[in-house]
């Protein structure tokens, strides 16, 4: 499916997918990481698992990626990415399947842009990071946490416990204690992407084995 952005330089289309659960109590709308479209294996299998837990899900694109470019644009275009994904789903995806929440979800990149958009007032109900970036790497003077205050809704942070992103660790847990409505929920010995030294398990396994976690999350929200 084909999803308009209004961008200032005009219109784009982003591409999404979605795949629907009948009587899914939530659609969860989940974003890329900054180096990889929707089609990723991870995503992939994240969203199989979410959805033989019984959630109906929509991945998509940022428009940079649907220019072919690597490097993410503007984070305003993000914001209004999410904002059409959502405005979508609301409008159509949420009522075919009679789902009562909106769920944004994103892996790192697409995970704080979800938090920028929520505390600019992105319409969901709840919010899901897989891999928050708080920072660059070995960058701990550079947090990006300054809006998570403002955010509403809940907050779910699944977070490796050997992430460089999060080191040290600390940090991550003083920003979340700083929100309205946050926890933590770690994943011993993942990094970035969740790959856990000496058990390697291919991408997809990788991604649907956080589908319960996050699951039971939506669940209680």
């Amino acid at each position: 499916m084909s999803v308009p952005v209004e961008l200032p330089a005009g219109r784009v289309a982003v591409r999404a997918a979605f795949g629907a659960v009948s009587d899914s109590p939530a659609v969860v709308a989940i974003a890329h990481g900054a180096g990889a479209g929707m089609d990723h294996p991870f995503l992939t299998g994240f969203a199989r698992g979410l959805r033989d837990e019984g959630l109906s899900t929509v991945r998509f694109n940022f428009p940079y990626v649907e220019a072919g470019r690597r490097m993410p644009g503007p984070a305003a275009h993000a914001i209004l990415t999410w904002r059409a994904v959502v405005a979508l789903i609301r409008e159509t995806l949420q009522p075919e399947v009679g789902a009562g929440l909106v769920v944004a979800c994103g892996k790192s990149y697409g995970g704080r842009m979800a938090s920028m958009a929520a505390a600019d007032g992105l319409d969901v109900d709840a919010l899901v990071y897989l891999g928050y970036p708080l920072h660059p790497p070995g960058r701990p003077d550079k947090p990006r946490v300054e809006h998570l205050p403002a955010v509403a809704p809940p907050q779910l942070f699944v977070e490796g416990t050997d992430d460089p992103f999060i080191q040290p660790r600390p940090q991550l847990e003083e920003a979340v204690a700083s929100c309205r409505d946050a926890r933590i929920s770690w994943i011993d010995g993942g990094g970035h992407s969740f790959e856990v030294k000496g058990a390697k398990r291919p991408a997809p396994e990788v991604g649907a084995g956080l589908a319960p976690l996050v699951a039971g999350f939506v669940g209680a929200v």
